[in-house]
């Protein structure tokens, strides 16, 4: 009974809901009504819906002519469900129906959400839901305004929930390319692709923000500090991504097109898959760049996958504290506690095993018995996608259709591991583990 009920845990219930939705997603997608009258694989129509329901992006198929509008429909209600978070929807369910959620469950989502567990776990995901579905609704009538008749209604609110949710399913075999240098639609993906990926406790501070802004009120503490770290973080990103994409990318599309297609690629690298430039001819050293942005990802409680830009503030807090011999990790003035510095040494290091173990084993499945001479390249291409499953981002060199059939599983479980979130597999971990009430005498070792 007791390990039963570690496997019942609120750590890894999100598990089993996202798999039987993975599931159920892909029994959806492989049946004829969701297909314009093709074949669609079992493999095919799985990969597809972890894809969706891990709001990922990567495709094996094109998604507007292989799928009739029943299978676009599900494709789309998987990313809502995906990205709003299995975990959220039935918490919400419970609130609606007047059941009890337990302490421990107000404290898994709190912790998971908000970061504070003694929040009105109703009161905040009603207005989680409205201000997200709100979002999404205003984007999508923007967006079938600024498309000026390329996007029908289906398509835009298609398009306005991809992008919130950050998942980068697009129903062009070009994602965006098409609208590289339409302003206004460029501005408004960015915007959504943004909301998406800050957090969910983040949007519900923003209405308070602008609100102080426009009485003219000081704007100091009228959002909170981690609000603040994640914006600020976030957008250093976007600036250092738009600034590399533009001097290593320049095509001859003119200043105004390479500034805009620049921008917007570093906005979506981290989080949302769509793409506005040709990711196939794309340099190295851009796409290195964007390996990187695509493993930080986007921020805690969002729609975006990664290692989240507050693990990254806490490892650069760090290494400065060591740099200056400090005690203490200081993020933003303020000091970081012990369990928060470990979670992050942490997750980092779990991501990093499995984003190395996975590329090893790509290597293997996709022309290990190949020399060097003809697969030149192909490391960078392996590299590149295991990173987009782990961040949920959905960018592509072209790769991913060709994959083999152990390699496709295995962007698979990047994708699936990488949307939960590596942190709620450790969680499931230390639930199993029993801790030490001892401690062994320590040695110092030679380091360096």
């Amino acid at each position: 009974m007791k390990h039963a009920h570690k496997f019942l845990s609120p750590a890894v219930l999100p598990v089993y809901f996202f798999a039987a939705t993975i599931l159920l997603g892909g029994v959806l997608l492989h049946l004829p009504v969701a297909l314009n009258g093709t074949h669609l694989t079992w493999l095919d129509a799985m990969f597809t819906s972890v894809s969706a329901t891990c709001v990922t992006g990567l495709v094996v198929v094109d998604t507007g002519t292989v799928f009739s509008t029943f299978g676009q429909t599900v494709i789309a209600v998987l990313i809502q469900i995906g990205g709003l978070g299995v975990m959220t929807y039935t918490s919400l369910v419970f609130y609606m129906w007047r059941r009890r959620v337990s302490l421990t469950d107000r404290i898994a989502v709190g912790q998971s959400l908000q970061g504070d567990p003694s929040f009105k776990l109703g009161r905040f995901l009603v207005q989680l839901f409205l201000v997200c579905f709100g979002i999404e609704a205003l984007g999508a009538v923007a967006m079938y305004a600024f498309s000026l008749g390329e996007l029908d209604w289906f398509s835009a609110f298609f398009h306005s929930v991809s992008a919130f949710c950050n998942a980068g399913f697009s129903l062009y075999p070009d994602s965006l390319m098409r609208f590289s240098g339409n302003l206004p639609i460029n501005l408004l993906f960015m915007t959504l692709i943004f909301l998406g990926g800050i957090g969910f406790y983040v949007l519900v501070e923003l209405p308070g923000f602008f609100g102080a802004a426009l009485r003219g009120r000081p704007l100091r503490g009228a959002l909170s500090w981690q609000g603040s770290l994640v914006i600020r973080t976030s957008l250093w990103l976007i600036l250092i991504g738009w600034v590399v994409f533009f001097l290593i990318e320049q095509r001859q599309d003119g200043m105004a097109t390479a500034l805009l297609q620049s921008l917007f690629q570093s906005v979506t690298a981290r989080t949302a898959g769509f793409n506005t430039m040709d990711i196939g001819i794309m340099t190295d050293t851009s796409l290195f760049i964007m390996i990187l942005l695509m493993i930080i990802g986007g921020s805690p409680g969002s729609c975006a996958g990664g290692i989240k830009t507050t693990a990254l503030r806490v490892l650069l807090g760090f290494a400065v504290s060591q740099i200056k011999g400090r005690d203490q990790v200081v993020v933003e003035g303020y000091g970081v506690d012990a369990s928060t510095v470990n979670k992050a040494m942490t997750l980092v290091i779990f991501a990093f095993v499995l984003i190395m173990g996975s590329v090893f084993i790509l290597t293997v499945t996709e022309g290990a018995n190949q020399p060097h001479q003809l697969v030149r390249g192909k490391f960078m291409e392996l590299f590149f996608e295991a990173s987009s499953a782990f961040g949920t981002v959905g960018l592509s060199t072209g790769l991913t259709p060709h994959l083999s059939t152990p390699g496709k599983f295995i962007i698979m479980l990047l994708m699936f591991v990488g949307r939960l979130g590596p942190i709620v597999f450790l969680t499931m971990l230390q639930a199993w583990q029993t801790r030490e009430r001892f401690k062994r005498a320590e040695k110092s070792m030679l380091i360096g």
